[in-house]
């Protein structure tokens, strides 16, 4: 990937002359399906500019209260879009009782007094799990007769894709706007794309360079996305298979409780008195095994993790109990 980024053939991506961005852009595209892509620094830029190319001031998106857009991302299309956010409900799966969904809907122009719907924004994958397809035809569903656009969060599209044995364009279908990133499990330093119909890319593209997302050589970083979807979507297995492997070995510590296990993620409890956070922190770390919080805790497995990586953590969670 570093070889590649090396040997990059830049140009101004602010003017469109960046090769090795158009080349990103147009690749990401085609995976996914859609019409058109483009390239931005971070996740939480592209659903940003994906959610203002949408929606205007004084309309609102629906969204989980969970979802990565609402909880995670600052408040971005609030403070900068002047639109207002409509959180729903969110199970622990990701998914929201349609229902629910549905009545919080408002596009009648007579309501005046209401921020109208405009938007539906799902996420895939939520805490690692994959939507269930069926749930996500239904949301769709419910999304195009209401009147509503459709942006999918799928800053872990390909983890899904793997996950449930489809093409990442299956997981994509169906929605306007698609925001995948790169510098996830697909390994890449920096980066997001976001991919959708070529006039609601072109609206992002503007905003994009309102935020402050206009960048000049950037076909450097984007030669790693290129390098990261050729040969880093596959061995996605390889980490969900670790996954496993990590999660099977912490339930047989005593004192930790696996959580749930979903792709490349595994969450944790760890049976915990207030004050004993920090020393069991302090434990994990002295041995390589850096984490925040707890007592709960979220383990995300990556290209950078390997076999003998996961006998670690599960030797130092082990070690860690032994020393409360």
């Amino acid at each position: 990937m570093r070889d590649a980024m090396a040997r990059a053939d830049v140009g101004d991506d602010v003017f469109g002359e960046d090769p090795t961005v158009n080349a990103l852009e147009d690749k990401a595209a085609e995976i996914l399906g859609m019409e058109a892509g483009v390239f931005v620094p971070s996740g939480t830029q592209s659903n940003l500019i994906g959610i203002m190319a949408h929606c205007q001031r004084g309309d609102e998106y629906l969204v989980g209260q969970l979802a990565h857009t609402y909880k995670w991302e600052g408040g971005g299309a609030a403070v900068l879009g002047s639109i207002q956010p409509q959180p729903v409900e969110m199970r622990s799966d990701g998914t929201m009782d349609l229902e629910l969904l549905a009545s919080y809907v408002k596009t009648q122009p007579s309501l005046n007094h209401f921020a109208h719907s405009k938007l539906l924004a799902l996420e895939n994958t939520h805490d690692g799990q994959a939507l269930p397809s069926d749930y996500v035809s239904e949301a769709q569903a419910l999304a195009r007769d209401r009147g509503l656009s459709l942006h999918l969060d799928g800053a872990r599209l390909f983890n899904a894709a793997v996950d449930q044995c489809v093409a990442p364009s299956r997981i994509a279908a169906g929605y306007d706007t698609v925001s995948v990133c790169l510098s996830k499990g697909l390994g890449a330093p920096v980066g997001s794309v976001l991919v959708g119909r070529a006039d609601l890319i072109q609206e992002a593209r503007r905003w994009r360079k309102m935020v402050g997302g206009g960048m000049r050589q950037a076909g450097i970083i984007a030669a790693a996305g290129i390098y990261a979807l050729d040969h880093h979507v596959d061995r996605l297995a390889d980490d969900h298979r670790r996954a496993v492997e990590l999660a099977d070995r912490l339930d047989r510590i005593e004192r930790v409780a696996v959580v749930n296990r979903a792709t490349n993620m595994v969450f944790v409890e760890v049976d915990l008195d207030p004050d004993q956070a920090d020393g069991f922190n302090d434990v994990l770390g002295s041995v390589g095994v850096v984490v925040r919080g707890g007592p709960r805790y979220r383990l995300v497995i990556h290209l950078d993790i390997d076999d003998a990586g996961i006998a670690t953590a599960a030797e130092a969670f082990a070690q860690a109990v032994a020393s409360l």
